[in-house]
This record gives C-alpha cells, structure tokens and sequence, in this order.
C-alpha cells in the first residue's frame, strides 16, 4: 500500500507510519522486518545501541525493494558525542547495514549532563557533507537543545523523535516542533516500558469500545489518534498480521468526541519509565 506522507521544512517527505525495529535481532529479526518491507512499510527506524543495525541492512537486501525506495535511519548514543569519535560512529553504523548512507541519522538523546550535544550535532552536519547522511534529526530534544543548536549551528532538525503515547501526549512539544517545521516521531506508541503503567494501553476498555466503533482494533485507534495530532508513529511488530493491521489507519476518522477519550488518558508525568530528557542520559 502507499502510506501518506508529512513534508518537513526542507521538503523532505517522509511516511506518515514508520516501522520500529528495536529488539529485532538475528536472522528472526531479518525475516520479520523482511516482512514489514513486503506489505509495504518504507521508513525503517533503528539505532547503534539497538545493535541490530546488520539485521536491518540484511532485510532490505532481501526484500528485493530497490534502496532509494527506502528510508532508513539511525541513531548516534550519548558515548560518541565528541565529534570525532561520532564521525567513526556514523561510520561504523554504515559498515555494520552495509549501507552506503543512511537517509536520516539522529542523535539519540541530548545528554545535559555531559553537554556535548551541539559537538554531535556538528559531526552530523559535516557527516551529512561527507554523503554518509542525507537528512539530520534529534531524539528526545527539548525545545531549548533545538533551539540551541540551530542558533550555534544555523541546522534545524528534519524530525524529532520523542515519547508519545496515549498516557503522554507531548502537546507543548509537539507544538514547537510544528512552528519550526520538524516533523513529530513517536517511539513507544503503545506504551513500551511497564514501570509505572500496570495496564496494557491495548487493553484499556474505553480505547477498545472506541476501536470497534469503526471496526478497528485499540492499537489502530491509538495509530489513528497519533496521524490526526500531526505525528508519525514507529509501531513495532514481529508478527505479519499485526504489521498489517498497523498500518490499515487511513481509512476513518475520529471524532472530537472521540478525541476526548484520549484526553482523559493523558497524565502530566505519563512518561512511561521516567526518561525525562532535561535529566536522563543514556550511553
């Protein structure tokens, strides 16, 4: 199927629906993102720290899919924010995908504490000069490390990929990220981390009644939710059928009433295991 695309303040188009590929590994990771190419997801979302960045090369070989009709990215960890060792980073990322460049690369999480995000940020720019990137995009950025970076830099980010969820809906970010053009990622999108939610988002019973009004699961609900609030979920799924469901979501639309069952959900502090990036770091 051909997925709708956003288009970001530098007229990159990118699917509305991407393709999460954390914690698929081996030659089982291979044949499930295999599987997600075949019924026709085009972005591919993977990182260094996943350590499955072959995994995901190896599947677009074997998906027969020509290259440039696939989008992949990665992402730089907090260790290598120096801007040599970030360069070798991005390097060693296209040599573990045997890939000759990868269409986005991120950095993963800004990492305050360390303050070396605009030294990374500077290597990314001078990677994508070098031809291993074509487009640039943050994870986890608050307004003020964009802002930042573009003021030290004069580079916006094409995307942003932060936490959304139906307990955590980034209204505040996601409005910043609209007035400068960059596009809204969600990873989690259905609530990946259980330390603090006991309850499956999927099993939640208002969001079930609220998928069977149109004949649409909880998740597909959820995915529905994310489109109309402006972003673009990475859903994982190692199963062919739910790789399919997620992306049967262009075909209704919710309602402002429907909306407020959303609203209802969403929690100040809703962040699923309390990876707040004015403090959290990850290595």
């Amino acid at each position: 199927m051909t997925i709708p695309t956003y288009t970001a303040h530098d007229g990159t188009e990118i699917p509305q629906i991407g393709f999460g590929t954390y914690k698929l590994k081996g030659y089982t990771g291979v044949d499930s993102i295999q599987s997600a190419l075949e019924v026709g997801y085009r972005y591919l979302d993977t990182a260094y720290n996943y350590e499955n960045e072959a995994t995901v090369g190896e599947a677009i070989r074997r998906s027969g899919i020509a290259r440039e009709n696939i989008q992949v990215a990665s992402k730089l960890p907090g260790r290598y924010h120096h801007f040599d060792d970030a360069l070798v980073t991005i390097q060693e990322s296209l040599l573990r995908a045997n890939l000759d460049y990868y269409d986005f690369y991120l950095i993963h999480w800004p990492n305050p504490k360390e303050d070396h995000y605009v030294e990374a940020w500077e290597a990314l720019i001078e990677a994508q000069k070098r031809g291993y990137v074509k487009h640039l995009g943050v994870s986890n950025f608050l307004p003020e490390y964009i802002d930042r970076i573009e003021k030290e830099t004069g580079v916006l980010p094409v995307l942003n990929q932060v936490e959304m969820h139906p307990y955590f809906h980034q209204k505040e970010q996601r409005a910043y990220d609209a007035s400068k053009g960059i596009i809204t990622q969600s990873w989690s999108p259905f609530v990946r981390a259980k330390e603090k939610i006991s309850e499956s988002v999927l099993d939640n019973e208002d969001l079930i009644a609220l998928g069977e009004k149109y004949g649409k699961t909880a998740g597909q609900a959820i995915l529905r939710w994310q489109l109309q609030m402006g972003a673009m979920p990475i859903p994982k799924s190692a199963k062919r059928e739910r790789q399919i469901e997620n992306l049967d979501v262009f075909d209704f639309t919710l309602t402002d009433e429907d909306l407020q069952v959303f609203e209802k959900l969403n929690k100040p502090d809703g962040r699923a295991a309390n990876q707040d990036p004015s403090f959290y770091q990850e290595f």
